[in-house]
């Protein structure tokens, strides 16, 4: 079993980085296997809608962060964790050009998967933030993962997400969360539900 943890911040092993550490130092714990990959201060292409992914089965970008991402998902993983800062009361734009590229052309690998999000801020937009990290996951049948409280940590100086005692205990709550979801879907032997025909319904005709 394993859970892939995407950071959205460019600093390697800043707040967001903290907070993903201590969900994957719960699911270790839990004998779940993790890998944190961030997306670090190069470029992040958006995705242009050329369709090519649907020919190709992948995006027809070439970068390192989403080559990993698509090696993690094709290995196979059993739930994903996303995590960014918060800039303008939103996730890191770079992240989301990556997660819309990644869901679009990607999004099969991932459906059914348990997930979760978390906002890391100085002060406010967290729950912003978590509301449209969240909106990748419910399009795509893939079950969110609660806790006892909204998925967010406060810091703003490197480290100081590791001082806020309620938001560690919020990530390891979301970690024993995950793992306990990913061990009932592995053990419960339920096939997924099938799904219907796709309606598509466009609102100008």
């Amino acid at each position: 079993m394993k859970v892939l943890l995407i950071s959205g911040s460019p600093r390697m092993n800043g707040n967001t980085h903290i907070a993903l550490s201590e969900i994957a130092g719960t699911l270790e714990s839990e004998g779940i296997g993790t890998e944190i990959i961030s997306i670090g201060t190069n470029a992040v292409r958006g995705c242009i809608a050329c369709g090519k992914c649907a020919e190709l089965g992948h995006c027809i970008f070439k970068d390192d962060v989403y080559d990993r991402i698509r090696t993690c998902l094709e290995e196979g993983i059993d739930g994903l964790v996303v995590g960014s800062p918060v800039y303008y009361a939103g996730p890191n734009g770079s992240l989301c050009a990556l997660l819309d590229r990644v869901f679009y052309s990607l999004g099969r690998y991932l459906q059914y998967k348990p997930a979760a999000s978390v906002a890391v801020c100085r002060r406010s937009g967290a729950t912003a933030t978590f509301d449209r990290l969240n909106k990748y996951f419910t399009i795509n049948n893939m079950p969110v993962v609660p806790a006892f409280y909204w998925n967010n940590v406060h810091g703003r100086l490197p480290g100081e997400a590791a001082l806020d005692g309620e938001g560690m205990q919020t990530m390891r709550a979301i970690g024993r969360n995950m793992a306990w979801m990913i061990k009932s879907i592995a053990e419960g032997g339920q096939q997924r539900p099938t799904p219907e025909e796709r309606i598509m319904t466009n609102f100008i005709r």
